[in-house]
């Protein structure tokens, strides 16, 4: 039989849905599914997750951005949302969670308008107006005069890290904003490095203004402070000539003095180290055995460093130039540390770097804990810290937290959308009811009634106190600028934003279209057509 219509256009084997039941409400489906899953990590009491990825590595966290990034999402309307959580993880650094878990529930919002015969077309409408109005709204929002800040003053940067450590790591908050916010004048995201070490607890962690390598040094020498530092970025060996030649030995003597010329240039190029007057010696690549024998007679200390990217950073740290070859380096290109010590903690042999002086910009948080996946959390958490220290440097603004800014502008976009007159009020309603998605999450993870939180939180917002949020430690509301409580305005502004075109995108899809995909067998090239 003939196919006719989309079927006679497109190859067999492809797949149409179109219409609501088959590609609207299957979307919104998927998208509700994956934030089903990142709902419960969110808030200070967020459940954690077991992801194991395809290579069979396995991550136990409740940080969203991790778990979207290690599922693979494979449909491509979920795949929105995690572009959407991504997208919030790039400009903030914290916040995905939120993006995610509030597209999810706009959806599912939507799903229900559309069950009562509103048309995509109107939610979308009704939706656009309620992100407008609800960024109207924040400004309102905002604690007066936060809008100033010292950013060397770490107890105001405390405040503002404060809550977005606890959501990863409550309890410990305490303990690593001091860390994260110990950090150089000129702040800078990829100079705040993380070394993990096994063993011990959080209560050991200490920052190190300079750098931890997690190797000891090559030679004998293991510490050495005030120095001058010389790096070699091909490797402190001989090199090797571009030209291959043969040489012909008659005698011994002959044989004597060729090994002598070897020794003798390396030596005169160590010896142009120490002249110059370098202490330490860094290495890109590998250490040859004669170059560590006069580096060990000339009192010189040697460190490897592998990885291009720390070595880059050790030149930051130390000011240095590094050098393509072995050299007599310029006075210019040498770098200074105050110390360099092999040091042991938790049973590995560590090179510390310090540099405190100088305007050095890199700085380490070295983590104590007592299995991987405990210090891979805590370097997480370090890392919202990091990033939140970055944004508040933008935007220093910030609003009340505990859920009690998303029960006042859920209580005040309702009040808007009551004034409107199309069919779109219905989805403004909805778009303010999925704010209470964010206090009901926090104390259903908390183990707390949700219902009667917030119905209470909704009294009060009426009475004025739009300050009043949840107290997760006691289970009850509070004036949360009480308890110094604080979100960034610029982490809800990008999350909810994102959410809310994300949401926005998804609808307005109404047909998918899959074509035949590619496999079966290749067609043989004729014989002599090789293509190189």
């Amino acid at each position: 039989m003939q196919p006719y219509g989309i079927q006679s256009m497109l190859k067999e084997g492809h797949k149409h849905l179109s219409g609501l039941d088959e590609a609207v409400v299957k979307n919104i489906d998927a998208c509700k599914q994956l934030s089903t899953i990142t709902r419960t990590s969110l808030g200070p009491n967020g459940m954690n997750k077991m992801v194991i990825n395809h290579l069979d590595k396995l991550f136990v966290t409740n940080d969203a951005a991790t778990i979207v990034n290690e599922l693979e999402v494979q449909h491509p309307a979920a795949k929105i949302l995690v572009l959407a959580g991504k997208a919030q993880q790039e400009e903030i650094g914290d916040g995905a969670n939120l993006t995610i878990s509030f597209a999810g529930e706009l959806l599912q919002n939507a799903e229900e308008l559309i069950r009562m015969g509103l048309h995509p077309s109107e939610i979308i409408s009704g939706y656009n107006k309620g992100i407008i109005k609800t960024i109207e709204l924040l400004e309102d929002l905002v604690e007066k005069g936060s809008e100033n800040m010292d950013v060397r003053n770490k107890e105001e940067v405390i405040t503002r890290m404060k809550a977005a450590v606890a959501s990863k790591q409550f309890g410990q908050e305490d303990i690593l904003c001091p860390l994260v916010a110990d950090n150089p004048a000129n702040f800078n995201v990829d100079n705040v490095r993380v070394a993990k070490l096994l063993g011990g607890g959080l209560y050991n962690s200490t920052v190190v203004r300079g750098m931890v390598l997690k190797n000891a040094a090559v030679g004998s020498i293991q510490r050495i402070e005030k120095a001058k530092v010389a790096v070699f970025a091909g490797g402190v060996d001989t090199s090797a000539t571009e030209t291959k030649g043969t040489v012909l030995i008659h005698s011994a003597d002959q044989l004597e003095n060729y090994a002598k010329t070897e020794e003798a240039k390396v030596e005169e190029l160590i010896r142009g180290v120490v002249e110059s007057g370098a202490k330490v010696i860094v290495s890109g690549a590998a250490v040859g055995e004669m170059a560590l024998h006069f580096c060990e007679r000339y009192k010189l200390m040697v460190l490897k460093i592998s990885s291009k990217f720390e070595l880059r950073r050790f030149c930051r740290t130390t000011g240095a130039v590094a050098m393509l070859k072995l050299c007599h380096p310029n006075p210019d290109d040498l770098g200074y540390v105050d110390s360099v010590s092999v040091e042991e903690i938790g049973g590995v042999r560590v090179t510390v770097v310090k540099n405190e002086e100088g305007g050095n910009s890199v700085s380490t948080v070295v983590l104590r804990g007592s299995t991987d996946s405990i210090l891979d959390d805590l370097e997480r958490a370090v890392d919202d810290g990091v990033n939140t220290y970055k944004a508040m440097c933008k935007d220093s603004r910030m609003v009340p937290g505990g859920a009690a800014t998303e029960i006042e502008l859920a209580r005040k976009v309702k009040e808007f959308g009551l004034k409107e007159t199309g069919l779109d009020q219905y989805a403004i309603a909805k778009f303010a009811e999925s704010f209470e998605m964010v206090p009901k999450t926090l104390a259903e993870n908390a183990g707390l009634n949700a219902m009667e939180i917030i119905s209470s939180l909704y009294a009060e917002h009426a009475n004025g106190n739009y300050k009043v949020g949840i107290d997760l430690e006691e289970g009850v509301w509070k004036d949360v600028s009480a308890l110094n409580i604080w979100d960034l305005y610029i982490t809800k502004f990008f999350a909810l934003k994102f959410a809310a075109d994300a949401a926005c995108t998804v609808l307005r899809v109404d047909q998918i279209i899959m074509a035949k995909p590619a496999g079966g067998p290749r067609r043989e090239q004729p014989a002599g057509n090789d293509e190189d």
